[in-house]
């Protein structure tokens, strides 16, 4: 009599901009975000000091303009500074109640909420439920270290709320990208994607994970190394 199987429990990473399931070891650790979402998060946050230097540089709209004929150019009034910039380096307090719960990630001027707006709330989550001080000042940088910290990863991926904030960091990176410029760099992987074989695989600057823009899958470059260990034997095999 033929026994009834059961199929793995397929439970999907909390954050809706993941489409990657859980696996049985995040599962068992209680993680309600996947291991690449909590990777991709410190690298969000070990990236803010340096996007921070080019919005502060980024002030003020830039003007061009040289003087003729061995005259010196005539000065004129400067201009306004940046919206989007000064929108993103705005100050935020402890005590603001600035998330909204309709998804809205602009402030009442239309602009982006500052960054520090954004890192506030999950800092104040964090250090009220596990009863940890806040940094000593709110600085972006602050901020970001303190959520960075390995202990305060590994908490945050255990709580139900991970997945919010994975989403709100992901939707604030780029926000932030697309007024610097400045995007790691992302290069090709000469090898095929061990799962759909394709050849679409990239490596991006900072990140542990190499993607398949394919079929979506990520892989540590060990997990790379070993499939192509693999692939070689099977070929040496089949030429014997």
């Amino acid at each position: 009599m033929a026994t009834a199987t059961t199929s793995p429990r397929v439970v999907p990473c909390g954050a809706a901009t993941c489409h990657r399931a859980l696996l049985e070891k995040e599962r068992d650790g209680r993680q309600t975000i996947c291991a690449p979402c909590v990777h991709i998060i410190g690298v969000w946050l070990g990236e803010i000091p340096r996007q921070i230097i080019v919005l502060e540089g980024s002030r003020e709209r830039e003007t061009t303009g040289a003087g003729t004929g061995g005259r010196a150019a005539i000065r004129t009034a400067p201009l306004p500074g940046r919206p989007d910039v000064l929108n993103l380096l705005g100050p935020a307090a402890w005590g603001d109640s600035i998330r909204d719960p309709y998804g809205d990630s602009r402030d009442d001027h239309g602009g982006p909420l500052p960054i520090a707006g954004v890192l506030i709330p999950w800092v104040r989550i964090v250090c009220d439920e596990r009863r940890w001080d806040p940094p000593a000042d709110l600085t972006p940088q602050s901020l970001a270290e303190l959520l960075a910290a390995p202990r305060v990863l590994d908490y945050a991926s255990r709580r139900a709320w991970a997945g919010d904030m994975r989403d709100e960091l992901h939707e604030m990176m780029r926000t932030i990208r697309s007024v610097t410029r400045l995007r790691p760099q992302r290069r090709p992987v000469p090898q095929p994607c061990p799962r759909c074989d394709s050849l679409t695989l990239v490596e991006t600057d900072h990140q542990l994970y190499v993607d398949c823009l394919t079929c979506e899958s990520m892989y540590t470059r060990d997990e790379l190394a070993l499939a192509a260990r693999i692939t070689v034997a099977s070929l040496e095999a089949d030429v014997v």
